[in-house]
């Protein structure tokens, strides 16, 4: 079992093929929310929690189920990191918001998180995903941007690598 997971929902598969890209990049198990229960978590000292984003800032509906139990884990010595897609130009005023949900479920809790990016290069109004003006996580749009898709995977993992041992 690999020290490394990623924990995707998606609706589209979007979510699901940036999960894919990062688990190779990373030499991680690849775990969908719909078919894992949480007790996976403890299984691995790194997690990726990935989501799309459906409607106006909202998890993904496996998500919005599993999140609940996520909230409920011990997440203590873990190193999380998380990713959301979205589309900005549909979405502009809650560009990958879901992130944030994920977010807000585990920013108390004794873990470490990492792989906060730069909102440069994005074309939003605003983003509850964005605190200190950095995204909470990789935003990824591919509806807009799926040229830029491969080049944000390929500095997020140089980010996250730089961030933590543990990868």
């Amino acid at each position: 079992m690999s020290k490394t997971a990623i924990f995707y929902g998606s609706s589209t598969g979007v979510a699901e093929s940036v999960a894919e890209k990062l688990a190779e990049k990373l030499n991680a198990s690849i775990l969908n929310v719909a078919d894992n229960p949480t007790s996976e978590l403890t299984n691995h000292d790194v997690l990726i929690f990935g989501t799309s984003t459906t409607g106006f800032g909202e998890l993904q509906d496996d998500w919005a189920s599993f999140i609940s139990e996520v909230k409920d884990a011990d997440l203590t010595g873990k190193t999380i990191a998380i990713f959301a897609c979205g589309d900005s130009a549909s979405f502009s005023d809650s560009f990958v918001g879901s992130m944030d949900e994920i977010y807000k479920e585990i920013k108390d809790k004794d873990c470490d998180i990492i792989g906060f990016t730069e909102t440069d290069g994005y074309d939003f109004n605003e983003s509850p995903s964005v605190h200190d003006g950095k995204f909470v996580g990789l935003a990824i749009d591919d509806m807009n941007q799926s040229d830029l898709t491969d080049e944000r995977i390929d500095n997020w993992v140089s980010l996250l690598k730089t961030e933590s041992d543990k990868l």
